[in-house]
């Protein structure tokens, strides 16, 4: 940014212009790079040194106390945001390198104008403008957004894998570029049976049957993308579907048949994803 910048010139060319104290401080600030914790060891004595100098250049600092402990930046959307409405901004700040979290709370449907069909609804799912069922596959922003390279990218879903989760937020937050979490998030358009007292079962279940996949990809590694859920027992994908009332009330205004026809689509769109997912970590 452009105060962390004026701050790393006005130390680099006062270095040899400061007292001692001061220089050491310039020093450890300018070593500690993009580490919080390093830069708040070294705050309090920079500050200190820089009121006490004689040197009236380096004043300027004063001014930007508040910034001298870097920032951590996140962006919290919903999927209508991040998978529609707002993709092309998104995609904006994925494309640069600008050091920036976003954090997609995946629910699958508009959940606060309504329950209309995202981009991110699934096939089969009844939703606002779909009320005969999505006919269309979902987005795959996840694998969209890794094909720039740069990005850091993690599927989590809380309630399946905690650990999993905790452990992309921090690595997506060590990152230094952009980062993008997409986490299944449960809401009530989706009509779940129980209520969203339920969610963390749904998220374990979603991630046991396929229905989400848990993976990381941290362009850091040698080989960036890790899969962090098991192979997916497809047997339990249509209890999954039927959990839900956005796909238990689809043959009633369907009829059997073609909603059965409809879920087939769903599981299938759900293998494609989940082997592209493999053949991607398979050929790093």
């Amino acid at each position: 940014s452009y105060k962390s910048s004026k701050i790393l010139k006005t130390m680099e060319e006062n270095m040899d212009k400061v007292e001692d104290a001061l220089a050491a401080d310039f020093k450890a600030y300018i070593a500690a790079g993009d580490d919080r914790d390093a830069q708040r060891a070294v705050v309090d004595s920079l500050v200190k040194n820089v009121e006490a100098s004689s040197n009236e250049d380096v004043k300027v600092l004063l001014e930007m106390k508040r910034d001298l402990v870097s920032k951590s930046v996140w962006i919290v959307g919903g999927d209508g945001w991040a998978y529609d409405i707002g993709y092309g901004g998104l995609d904006h700040v994925m494309a640069n390198d600008l050091n920036v979290n976003v954090l997609v709370l995946d629910t699958e449907v508009y959940s606060n104008t309504g329950g209309q069909s995202s981009k991110s609804s699934q096939a089969a799912s009844i939703a606002k403008f779909a009320a005969g069922g999505k006919a269309q596959s979902k987005k795959d922003l996840g694998q969209i957004v890794m094909e720039y390279g740069h990005c850091y990218v993690a599927s989590v879903s809380m309630g399946a894998n905690q650990t999993q989760c905790i452990k992309a937020f921090k690595e997506a937050e060590s990152y230094n570029g952009p980062s993008l979490i997409i986490a299944y998030s449960p809401c009530a358009e989706q009509g779940i049976k129980g209520g969203l007292v339920n969610a963390p079962k749904v998220q374990k279940n979603a991630v046991d049957c396929g229905y989400v996949t848990l993976y990381r990809y941290d362009p850091r590694l040698e080989k960036p993308l890790q899969i962090d859920s098991k192979e997916p027992d497809w047997s339990k994908f249509h209890d999954f579907l039927m959990n839900e009332a956005r796909y238990f009330n689809l043959p009633k205004l369907r009829g059997a048949e073609a909603a059965e026809k409809a879920f087939d689509k769903t599981l299938a769109d759900a293998k494609i994803r989940y082997s592209k997912l493999i053949k991607k970590a398979n050929d790093q």
